[in-house]
């Protein structure tokens, strides 16, 4: 179950997802370098509009899709809060994929295989997590954020 994670946080501590029991959860793989970056700004504007509603974005910057994410934690913290004002929780930077892949993303894509097999492909790759912590949905990323406020709202 999605609650059952610990994750580290951007700044290297210790996160239980059980803490986000109850809400609704988006899951993204993201990148400071990527063509798809500029979604950080759809995704705090989710953010902001529902996140007093038991809606919560979590950041996971990947550095496995053309080396896109190359800074260290602090760097991407700081673009973060620099470029898009980021306010959603950012995570340590992880892999998605492969030998290294974090536990929570096996589990995700466990739960969610993407049309072309489960791996994930590119940044920006997106999962919806219900309140009750079954993951719901999974959006390519391609997929900009706001064309899936509806399944969102749905949700809350």
């Amino acid at each position: 179950m999605f609650y059952d994670y610990t994750v580290k946080d951007i700044e290297g501590k210790d996160v239980s997802l059980s803490q986000y029991e109850g809400k609704v959860v988006l899951v993204v793989n993201t990148a400071s370098k990527c063509g798809f970056t500029k979604q950080y700004k759809g995704l705090e504007a989710l953010y902001e509009k529902y996140k007093d509603e038991g809606f919560v974005i979590l950041g996971f910057p990947c550095n496995q899709f053309g080396s896109q994410e190359p800074g260290s934690n602090e760097e991407i913290q700081n673009f973060c809060d620099i470029t898009f004002q980021v306010t959603f929780p950012m995570m340590a930077k992880i892999d998605v994929n492969g030998e290294e892949e974090d536990p929570l993303y096996t589990f995700l894509k466990k739960e969610q295989g993407g049309l072309f097999g489960k791996d994930i492909k590119w940044n920006f790759t997106k999962f919806l997590i219900d309140r009750k912590g079954n993951v719901v949905d999974r959006f390519a990323p391609q997929k900009s954020p706001e064309s899936f406020e509806d399944a969102i709202k749905a949700l809350l």
